[in-house]
């Protein structure tokens, strides 16, 4: 999949209530201050009204069937919401603490899982891959660094069609990452190391048999024991499967082999694996959010590494250690079929924002998370609104006379 850029001009907002106004200074003839941007405002029920309407506006567009909306900032008090339905089939509504898988939110679980072990001094950044994983095209050049920030050349395997073909025609098939490697090393390496940004989930692949050599455990244990424990998790999983913890969203998707939509939820996820096969919950999330932006399982030194961002192809984000920066907004989105989430955290603001929905098809060529991402930071961070165009690769079938979405 590639990038689908979308240019959006983006008007500041009043952070008041519907029908207020930002006062306007009277003519002087003396020098006028620098405006300030306006604070992030207190969630009182005015604004929250707000909120609602932007939010059902985007489902009426996006036909998303349903969404869970977390939103806080210190001091400024929160906004929690849950629309729609979580199952088509029966109408059950939408609710708070529904389990959804997260897609390539993963990515920051396992680069975080890596950096503690560079902590540890057992890993180096600046290690070739080749010293961890035999046989990858220029493993000798690519460093870690590389692999994380997205920079390494190697082919994403998710836009191979005989991968692709693989999985549209068995979603419920599993993967082992090294069928997934083999789909990418069947391809050139596309630039040397560090020459540009490219986001491909072979990168995280590596990274994660990385953790799993010099860590001495399987990828899913080493998470659970040193990333959600510490962390205070206790909804978040990397599924070995396709098990689905309860209670949890039915999730909807057009990426299938006809191009009809689908319920995905029992779709197995370990083709994603250490890049995208992850589930977790607003709560949990919510709390990652500030964890993974502040640096809580980290050093200080190594935290700098992760959020020293480097520009991208994207206008307006750049990307650190397997994490963005989108308009100030630190964290990751992700999608998985029948699956849509973001997670992001504002520093300067202390605030967090968690969306998650059931469902990845995309709305004239956008993904749902984002669209929801811009209607609530529009609102109460006109100067900061995060708009985040398609980026990750996902399976694209394209047979015949069908439509298909696109996401993470």
């Amino acid at each position: 999949m590639g990038l689908a850029v979308a240019g959006l001009l983006a008007f500041p907002l009043s952070a008041g209530t519907v029908g207020e106004t930002m006062p306007v200074a009277a003519p002087s003839a003396q020098p006028t201050a620098v405006l300030q941007p306006p604070d992030f405002p207190e969630l009182t029920p005015a604004v929250a009204s707000r909120l609602d309407t932007a939010i059902r506006q985007v489902m009426r567009e996006t036909r998303a069937p349903g969404v869970i909306v977390g939103l806080s900032a210190i001091g400024k008090g929160a906004y929690v919401r849950a629309f729609g339905v979580a199952d088509k089939a029966t109408g059950a509504p939408m609710r708070p603490d529904l389990s959804m898988r997260i897609g390539s939110e993963t990515k920051t679980f396992t680069v975080t899982a890596l950096l503690e072990l560079v902590d540890q001094g057992k890993a180096g950044l600046d290690d070739p891959i080749a010293k961890y994983v035999d046989g990858v095209p220029n493993g000798d050049r690519i460093t870690l660094r590389d692999l994380a920030g997205m920079r390494s050349g190697l082919f994403d395997y998710s836009d191979d069609k005989a991968f692709s073909k693989a999985l549209i025609t068995n979603p419920r098939r599993p993967f082992t990452p090294q069928e997934l490697l083999a789909h990418s090393f069947e391809h050139p390496v596309q630039f040397q190391p560090g020459a540009r940004f490219q986001y491909s989930n072979t990168n995280i692949i590596l990274l994660g048999l990385v953790v799993e050599k010099v860590g001495g455990l399987p990828l899913h244990e080493f998470i659970q024991r040193n990333v959600l424990e510490p962390a205070g998790l206790r909804h978040t999983v990397l599924p070995t499967g396709a098990a689905f913890p309860d209670p949890h969203a039915r999730g909807y998707t057009n990426k299938t082999a006809s191009g009809a939509v689908e319920d995905a939820t029992d779709w197995n996820p370990s083709w994603g694996w250490a890049a995208g096969a992850m589930i977790s919950n607003l709560q949990d999330l919510r709390t990652w959010a500030r964890v993974l932006a502040t640096g809580t399982l980290l050093t200080p030194r190594t935290q700098a590494e992760r959020l020293r961002t480097r520009p991208t192809t994207i206008p307006g984000a750049g990307y650190g250690l397997g994490v963005f920066n989108v308009r100030s907004w630190i964290g990751h989105n992700g999608s998985l079929p029948g699956y849509q989430s973001l997670t992001v955290y504002l520093p300067e603001e202390q605030a967090t924002l968690v969306i998650l929905s059931n469902t990845d098809i995309s709305y004239d060529g956008a993904q749902p998370s984002t669209l929801f991402g811009k209607a609530v930071t529009r609102i109460v961070t006109p100067e900061h609104v995060f708009d985040l165009p398609e980026q990750a690769p996902s399976p694209r079938p394209q047979p015949s006379g069908s439509r298909t979405g696109e996401g993470d």
